[in-house]
């Protein structure tokens, strides 16, 4: 099974932001995939820069997916004008989420291009929300364009550009402010619209009893195969990190995703000796604080836990106070590193570890490997 990346929560926000491209199931058979807000946003960007440059009115726009596959894209509306900048150009595209029961679906993502002396400047338009608190990975006053989409933003562009020396780009999401009501953004302090999103530029319908079947099936065949020791991932930027420190076969390897309880219980039922969790800090502090079952629909990071750990961990009142107040897991891990409360990693790790004793019992050597964002090891616990 693959998901998209480590999207839960903090982990860029992703699943927070909007209900787009969470970490899922393969789609169910007959169901159509659809393509991510950021996948609309370059296409219209390289439409809108094509326009500008050639002055001929683009009918559609092909870009490069993250998954190195192209995907031709439709323009919905196009014009030109002059502004105090100079002429500009504007191109958007209708963003089709396929089956997926996404809030942006049918939303028209705008880009807005003019010249500039050299470079390229990405800016915020109407319906695009901004980013006012720190610990998404994103700058604080900057637009909520997160990073896998202002990449393809910038590549099509550059594509685009020809004799262009520079220019700025401007995406806007009409009626975004609304639809941005209907997600989590507001608790993150992100505000006045949605976010561009996605890790690989596709949407993919999810059935969550068909990923929780998936990791049973994936526990299953490893034991059929004689693995006795195996790993439990939160997701695919989580696996690929513990791949990096294990030298274990292919399938040891499980996405375990949200459901943390149910996989450590099929692997006990399949009579597997080791289970080494990997995930990152959003993830793990809701194992740790005894949700088996992290999706964030049913349980939310809590930066008062993580802090009451630092407590253990020795940080001073300051510091504690701080994260209490952190906007999310992410931005406590950001505090911990500056205040130099390194011990938060290690007690939160022996916290996973003595949580998912208690779910299975001792039938199971357990162990867990805590990453950064960028796979740097931040602590291990257990047997690993």
């Amino acid at each position: 099974m693959t998901t998209p990346d480590d999207l839960p929560d903090d982990e860029f926000a992703a699943e927070l932001l909007a209900d787009e491209e969470i970490a899922c199931a393969p789609p169910r058979r007959g169901m159509r995939t659809g393509f991510t807000t950021g996948s609309c946003a370059a296409a219209a960007a390289q439409a809108a820069t094509t326009y500008l440059l050639t002055g001929s009115v683009p009918t559609s726009a092909t870009v490069r997916l993250p998954s190195g596959r192209d995907a031709t894209f439709e323009v919905h509306a196009s014009a030109v004008g002059d502004g105090p900048d100079g002429r500009w150009a504007r191109c958007s595209v209708l963003k089709d989420a396929g089956d997926d029961p996404d809030v942006t679906h049918g939303a028209e993502i705008v880009a807005r291009v003019w010249a500039m002396p050299h470079g390229l400047t990405l800016l915020r338009g109407s319906g695009v929300g901004t980013v006012t608190r720190p610990g998404l990975g994103l700058e604080v006053g900057g637009p909520a364009i997160n990073p896998v989409p202002r990449r393809m933003i910038v590549d099509e562009v550059t594509r685009a550009m020809g004799t262009l020396p520079g220019v700025a780009v401007e995406i806007s999401v009409p009626g975004g402010e609304e639809l941005a009501k209907r997600t989590l953004n507001g608790r993150l302090g992100i505000i006045g619209g949605i976010s561009i999103l996605g890790t690989t530029g596709i949407v993919r319908p999810y059935s969550t009893a068909a990923w929780r079947a998936s990791v049973g099936q994936a526990i299953d065949v490893a034991a059929a195969n004689g693995i006795e020791s195996i790993a439990l991932t939160t997701g695919g930027r989580s696996e690929r990190f513990t791949q990096q420190r294990l030298a274990w076969p292919e399938l040891a390897f499980v996405e375990m995703g949200e459901f943390t309880g149910y996989a450590l219980k099929q692997a006990e039922r399949d009579h597997m000796r080791h289970v080494v969790l990997g995930g990152m800090v959003g993830k793990f502090s809701k194992i740790a604080a005894g949700h088996m079952m992290t999706h964030v629909a049913g349980n939310q990071v809590d930066p008062g836990y993580l802090a009451d750990l630092a407590a253990i961990a020795g940080a001073d009142a300051a510091t504690i106070e701080s994260m209490r107040r952190a906007n999310t897991a992410r931005h406590v891990q950001e505090i911990a590193i500056e205040r130099g409360v390194h011990r938060l990693f290690d007690v939160l790790a022996a916290a996973v570890v003595e949580r998912c004793r208690a779910e299975v019992g001792g039938g199971l050597e357990l162990g867990c490997l805590l990453f950064d964002f960028d796979g740097t090891l931040l602590a291990q616990a257990g047997t690993v």
